[in-house]
């Protein structure tokens, strides 16, 4: 694949080292965001029914932890890893992810369950996306857009099988020992194969040889990363608005907890396609037109779920919005590195995931909202369309070549 050189000594280490770093960052990817990130939506429900909590109470929790614990982490989170590379912090997010999981499914009270979703936000901030990125573009030159695609494959992988595994769970044991069984698992899943990462900071030939690391101060002087940060912003908090409330949705359809669980799953099996397809064309084709055709097919599909039933409706959406959704997350450590280089990966996606995960966080919560006051999903998803065609606005201000070298 990429040429790359070793952090202990000069020289092209075997093919499977690069395997092995590929389905690291997918099962970390796997867990802590196919896992935790998409299957705890389908716990709200019983959240609602047991506690009598709100729509906007339950997506309250991610947007209190991304706004207050998540900007505090974030920045040191992508220093860290620029400086000692991601092994610690991946191992250190994925046990943080399972407490914050095991300790949600006993959360009673407001304070639990704002407590464990602070858990949540670090986790994901030390293991999720933003290590897995520095992780696979430190180790592939050549090829990084199919690397990060495959390794983004886990996040539609876990995402596609938890609805399954919660709805069979909670079958048999009830929705609290289901969603404390998914946080054992994140820990059995994630923290294994991260604990044997050789070296601590793996660089590729071009960054051994010819890039300079950017200053974070030239960064963030530069606009082109507030185009990013602002474009990639409006497009994730679009498809984090439609995901936290698609099985609420769904449920307001009457649709059962089987059927809801197929839904979810298929939107995420969708996503693996998009994965791949959009890492494909991220090799072939500037990454900032990928960019684009990924934000306007999140805002094509969204219209589906406002217009009157009929057949397939809700499969075609689930497509057509899976696809947008493989794409949508990937794409951005791609742009950031042709515009600023990978040395500089960890500390600008370290900022940008911080970013993105505010705009995932309070869109769904503004979209419960705007159910709770009008019992209708429809002003909620007018303005999630307008959002990500925004972001298609914004980043085709993009610069049409690489900038930073």
């Amino acid at each position: 694949m990429g040429n790359i050189v070793g952090s202990v000594s000069i020289g092209l280490p075997k093919r499977s080292s690069q395997t092995y770093i590929v389905a690291t960052a997918f099962l970390s990817l796997f867990a802590i965001v196919g896992f935790a990130y998409y299957g705890l939506p389908f716990f709200y429900d019983f959240m609602i029914k047991e506690y009598g909590w709100s729509r906007t109470f339950v997506t309250s929790g991610n947007a209190m932890a991304k706004l207050i614990v998540a900007p505090s982490f974030g920045f040191f989170a992508g220093w860290m890893i620029d400086k000692y590379g991601p092994r610690r912090l991946m191992m250190s997010g994925a046990l943080m992810m399972g407490i914050a999981l095991i300790g949600l499914s006993f959360a009673d009270s407001a304070g639990l369950f704002y407590l464990f979703y602070a858990f949540n936000a670090i986790g994901y901030v030390c293991g999720g996306p933003l290590p897995c990125q520095v992780l696979i573009s430190r180790w592939f030159d050549k090829n990084r857009g199919k690397a990060m695609g495959i390794a983004y494959l886990g996040i539609g992988a876990g995402g596609a099988l938890v609805p399954q595994i919660a709805k069979g769970l909670e079958g048999s044991f009830g929705w609290h020992i289901a969603l404390s069984s998914l946080g054992f698992l994140i820990i059995i899943i994630a923290v294994p194969l991260a604990y044997f990462i050789k070296g601590s900071a793996v660089k590729t030939k071009e960054t051994a040889t010819s890039e300079k690391a950017i200053p974070i101060k030239a960064i963030l002087s530069n606009p082109n990363f507030y185009l990013l940060a602002f474009g990639s912003m409006c497009s994730i908090g679009a498809v984090g608005g439609v995901g936290q409330h698609l099985k609420l949705y769904l449920r307001d359809l009457s649709y059962t907890q089987a059927d809801a669980a197929n839904v979810m799953s298929f939107v995420l099996f969708a996503s693996l396609g998009g994965r791949v397809l959009m890492g494909w064309l991220a090799d072939l084709i500037r990454r900032k037109y990928v960019m684009i055709l990924i934000y306007l097919i999140v805002a094509l599909a969204i219209p589906l779920l406002l217009m009157p039933d009929f057949p397939g409706r809700i499969y075609i959406f689930a497509l057509i919005f899976g696809i947008g959704l493989g794409g949508d997350y990937m794409i951005i450590p791609l742009m950031a590195g042709d515009l600023f280089g990978i040395r500089a990966l960890g500390r600008t996606m370290g900022i940008i995931l911080v970013a993105d995960g505010i705009a995932e966080s309070l869109f769904p919560m503004l979209v419960g909202a705007m159910y709770d006051s009008a019992k209708s999903y429809a002003p909620g998803f007018i303005v999630l369309i307008c959002l990500a065609l925004t972001g298609a606005i914004i980043v085709s201000f993009l610069p049409k070549s690489i900038v930073s070298k």
